[in-house]
């Protein structure tokens, strides 16, 4: 791959994004962009699986450990963060290789956010308390295109699309019309990687990692930050290993419940994955 425009480098977790992305930045001197939400944090190396001092220093890596563990980050403010890095390494003439597997981040830097507003929790409560007829005559009258699309008989995607025109004030179905003309648009310039392990080899490779990840530190990281709220929180492994702190389970059990959480993340972020049909597969 030659060229200036960023590589994406996507793929569930344990499926070997770090070591791939590595590959890449040696054999095309491009530099790795961290597309991981919470690699974003220092203080957490162990527990968020990021890459060793050994693989940093093997070739440039941004966004790696720049956020202290009581920082907020949402997806907007990573694409800010990520955009002018990725900005300033193609203006040196180098490849940006974007690696990570937090689909909603990685989304918002590619396509941008959605131009759907988000839900409202009163105007919902209002519509669940309404009959689902009723919602979908409203629906018909105001976006007639849409009403003919959506299920009718599903309560959800009926009052959904029904909340974006009330809130929006315009049709649902030329919004999305124009979202997916401008998403065509944006993927035919892309360039990105999906990882694709086997199912038996990804959860040899989550229980393995799951093992090393308590045994290099990551209950060591939790206990130093218990007390510290932040994004870092939500990470794979805090509830469990602060289960194991409080005595309330040992070891093999916290082993266990996390790899079974991690398990069922990386089936999420395959679905999500396996939605972008920009993305190359590439079966490992």
């Amino acid at each position: 791959m030659t060229g200036t425009e960023p590589i994406y480098v996507c793929g569930a977790t344990a499926s070997g994004k770090t070591a791939y992305a590595l590959l890449l930045a040696l054999e095309t001197g491009g530099e790795i962009v961290n597309g991981d939400a919470f690699q974003l944090f220092h203080g957490i190396e162990t527990l968020s699986a990021a890459p060793s001092p050994a693989e940093r220093a093997a070739a440039p890596h941004h966004l790696f450990g720049v956020l202290a563990p009581g920082d907020r980050c949402d997806a907007g403010r990573y694409v800010e963060m990520a955009g002018a890095v990725i900005a300033e390494i193609r203006s040196r003439g180098k490849t940006p290789i974007v690696v990570g597997g937090s689909g909603l981040y990685l989304k918002f830097l590619t396509h941008g956010p959605s131009p759907l507003p988000q839900g409202d929790g009163k105007l919902r409560a209002v519509m669940d308390a309404r009959p689902l007829e009723e919602l979908f005559a409203e629906l018909e009258k105001l976006d007639p295109a849409e009403a003919a699309r959506v299920d009718r008989h599903n309560p959800r995607y009926v009052s959904r699309a029904l909340e974006i025109c009330l809130l929006s004030g315009k049709k649902v179905s030329e919004m999305r019309d124009s979202w997916e003309e401008k998403t065509r648009a944006v993927e035919a310039t892309l360039r990105g990687i999906w990882l694709i392990r086997g199912r038996e080899d990804l959860h040899r490779r989550i229980a393995l990692r799951t093992e090393k990840m308590l045994a290099d530190g990551a209950v060591q990281e939790v206990a130093v930050l218990d007390g510290v709220p932040g994004n870092w929180e939500k990470a794979i492994g805090v509830k469990e290993i602060r289960r194991l702190l409080s005595g309330e389970i040992d070891r093999a059990e916290c082993a266990e419940l996390i790899t079974a959480a991690t398990r069922q993340y990386a089936k999420r972020q395959e679905t999500w994955f396996r939605r972008e049909k920009w993305l190359r597969r590439a079966e490992l």
